[in-house]
């Protein structure tokens, strides 16, 4: 008797996660399906475009998901959609909390009304944590939530969320919360991609020979994206659910020693600026997180060193400016 492939669907699968997570999920031959607004770009699937299938569907839309739902009846979604850029929380804090948290609300309650049983993963952040003390990294799960951002807000929202679904109903949801990821496809506004976006256009001559930086100092654990999705899909098939992980590498990098090792990749000779508009009201010191719990559940272990992550990722751009 021939076994039935996996049903899986991505929320977000258009933008830098969930593209990545597409293409791990394919070589898995799984049967994928991704949830995609008429208006998102489709920049990061377009080479994927005929091996998945994407259903027009919007996270503040019920009507929509309802629809979703009974006809592609998934064994495991991936929930990754999201207002993600921290900064931008401040500026629209309502806009953040709506998508992050009615926008999983309505995930789960058509999850509910299709009567199916899906595996579900959410993807929670290190965010929630903010202000961390000196003598609690590295982070554990039981580490006291104090978040710093309406992001981070909304992030603790979601999390409790999903622990109350899965006691409510019986949900089978399995909270991460992933730590800084980065790599190709990574947003231009987040720190390493600005970054590389900005030196690849010095190299070319678009701009002058300036970059632009906030705060420096600010310890970071940055993990591989293609790590992140891998983890993201041994969490469905390993974790408890009701549990929260962390995902993370373990080891914190000064956004400095980044920003180094990409200048380290390039000829170009720069001036460094601080540019007050990307400095934060307040700002986490470090984020270091402790990746036992899950290490131990499944054993994943992060393979790509961050110097490979960051040349992927300065070529990335040098392709497109």
């Amino acid at each position: 008797m021939t076994k039935l492939k996996k049903r899986a669907l991505i929320t977000g699968i258009t933008g830098f996660a969930g593209s990545h997570l597409a293409e791990f999920l394919l070589k898995e031959k799984v049967d994928l399906y991704g949830i995609c607004r008429w208006r998102a770009s489709r920049d990061n699937i377009l080479h994927l475009n005929k091996k998945l299938k994407l259903i027009e569907a919007d996270l503040l839309d019920s009507h929509s998901l309802d629809a979703l739902m009974l006809e592609v009846r998934p064994d495991l979604i991936f929930h990754l959609a999201a207002q993600s850029f921290v900064p931008a929380s401040w500026t629209s804090p309502a806009v953040t909390l709506e998508t992050n948290l009615v926008g999983t609300t309505n995930l789960f309650e058509a999850v509910r009304r299709a009567q199916i049983d899906p595996v579900i993963q959410i993807a929670c952040s290190s965010e929630e944590y903010g202000l961390v003390k000196e003598d609690e990294v590295p982070i554990k799960e039981t580490n006291p939530l104090r978040p710093l951002s309406p992001y981070g807000v909304s992030k603790v929202a979601m999390d409790y969320l999903g622990y109350q679904y899965f006691k409510s109903y019986g949900m089978k949801i399995i909270r991460t919360r992933g730590f800084n990821h980065t790599g190709p496809r990574r947003g231009e506004v987040f720190v390493n991609s600005t970054f590389a976006k900005q030196i690849a256009e010095i190299e070319k001559s678009k701009k002058e020979s300036v970059i632009r930086v906030g705060n420096l100092e600010a310890k970071r654990d940055f993990t591989d994206v293609r790590d992140m999705v891998r983890a993201y899909y041994l969490a469905v098939l390993k974790c408890e659910p009701g549990e929260v992980y962390n995902i993370c590498s373990g080891k914190a990098w000064r956004i400095k020693d980044c920003l180094e090792m990409l200048l380290g990749m390039s000829k170009t000779k720069v001036k460094i600026i601080k540019d007050p508009a990307r400095m934060r009201p307040s700002d986490i010191p470090i984020l270091l997180g402790d990746n036992s719990k899950f290490v131990e559940k499944t054993g994943w272990q992060p393979e790509i060193p961050l110097k490979k992550t960051l040349k992927d990722l300065l070529n990335y751009w040098r392709k497109r400016v």
